[in-house]
Formats: structure tokens, sequence, C-alpha cells
């Protein structure tokens, strides 16, 4: 059984919002990504053809052989979430509250992290579907987080967005953010990409957390023995 998105952005902890001019550009920024050990991307609305480029990138897998988490962002409407679902997205995004949304995503049992900047809006996205995101996140910074997650449920999950650098992400996380949403910033060098995501995840499950022993899945070889291996969710 494949993991929850909440429990791969969680672990993932960096999750990219691609902002393109077109499906080509987004589908070569979400491949490069995966190819860099991201397994959890946001495309938008905003970009023109969204809805082809979601379905050309949800059949892709990470550099571990995980299947994409392809999610959908700025999405505002009946229609657009109704589009986005029929493409194939695992998750919507909306940068304010949506009734609209909500309720496609009700029906249609699906995931959707509601936006919102007030703590009233925040509270209500998280206790309606245990996630929220906090935008535009520059204006409160880092301590507003550490503020929210004071008065929030403990199991929350706060995934701040907006004006935030790839370099100030420790100091988000150290705040109470579960992640943070980029949307630009991100190293272009693909060594540079995977390092970031290297540096930052963790495993998402039990079945994808690093093992070592005789019984992992290793290479046989003389290097193989002991070397720590993660096995990875589907």
């Amino acid at each position: 059984m494949s993991c929850h998105p909440y429990a791969v952005i969680a672990a993932q902890r960096l999750l990219p919002v691609l902002r393109n001019a077109d499906a080509d550009q987004a589908v070569r920024q979400a491949t490069a990504l995966l190819a860099a050990g991201c397994r959890a991307v946001e495309l938008t609305t905003s970009t023109t053809g969204w809805a082809e480029a979601v379905t050309r990138t949800v059949p892709l897998s990470d550099a571990h052989g995980r299947r994409a988490l392809v999610g959908v962002g700025t999405v505002t409407s009946t229609a657009q979430a109704e589009a986005a679902l029929d493409a194939g997205a695992a998750f919507l995004v909306s940068p304010y509250p949506a009734p609209e949304v909500r309720e496609v995503a009700g029906r249609r049992a699906a995931v959707f992290i509601e936006g919102g900047f007030t703590p009233g809006e925040i509270a209500a996205a998280a206790r309606s579907a245990g996630a929220a995101k906090v935008f535009p996140a520059h204006v409160g910074g880092p301590r507003f987080i550490r503020s929210l997650k004071a008065v929030l449920p403990d199991e929350a999950l706060i995934i701040p967005t907006g004006g935030i650098r790839p370099g100030d992400v420790h100091e988000w996380l150290a705040a109470g953010a579960t992640a943070v949403g980029i949307g630009d910033g991100l190293p272009a060098d693909p060594a540079e990409l995977a390092a970031v995501f290297a540096e930052l995840a963790r495993p998402c499950c039990a079945h994808c957390a690093p093992r070592t022993g005789r019984g992992d899945r290793t290479d046989r070889g003389n290097r193989g023995a002991g070397r720590t291996v993660t096995e990875p969710c589907p």
C-alpha cells in the first residue's frame, strides 16, 4: 500500500511548487526533481496546460523507484479541482479558504491542503483535513508558525509557503513547520539538487526506514555487507 501524501510530504520536508510557463517546462522541471530524489511535487494551475503536465508527470517515478505524488496548487474552483483529480493529482492545494474545492475533495475522497493566513483560517483547515497551507508565509515568518503551533493540535500539519528560500528551510522546520513549500531558488545543478533532498528527507514509514544486516536488500558484492539500505514504499 502506498503511503499517504501527508506522510510523504512530511518526510520530504520540502515541497517544490512549480509555476512554469507551459506544460513542457513543468514536466521537465518535475522530472529533474524526481531524479534528484524528490517524490512529492506541486504543479500549479497558473501553468498553461497544467492538466496535461499533471497527466504526463503522474506515471513517473523518483530516483528510488517510487511512484511520483503529483499535487496541484492554486486550485480555487470546482472546475479546477475536478480537472486536477481527473488528471491524476494525488492532492490539491489552495492559497486561501476554498469551500468549492473542499466540497469536491470531500465528495471524491481526495486529499486537500487548504490555505489560510489568519489563525482562524489555519485552524479551520487543520480541523477539516488535518493539514493547512500558511500563505503568504514570509509575512509572519517562523515566529508566526511557532505561535500557531502553540495553539493547534500537535498532529496538525502546517506547510508554510511563499517567500521562503532554500537556505531558510531549517529555521521554518525548527519553528514547527511540517514541511516548507518553495517556489524558486532550488539549485539547477542535478548534484546540488539531489544533495538538498538527501539532507532534508527522512523515511515516510517503517517500510521505508533504513535497515542493515544480512536480510536487507543490497548488492551482494564485497562492498554490500552491512551497508545501510532503504526499502522504498510503493
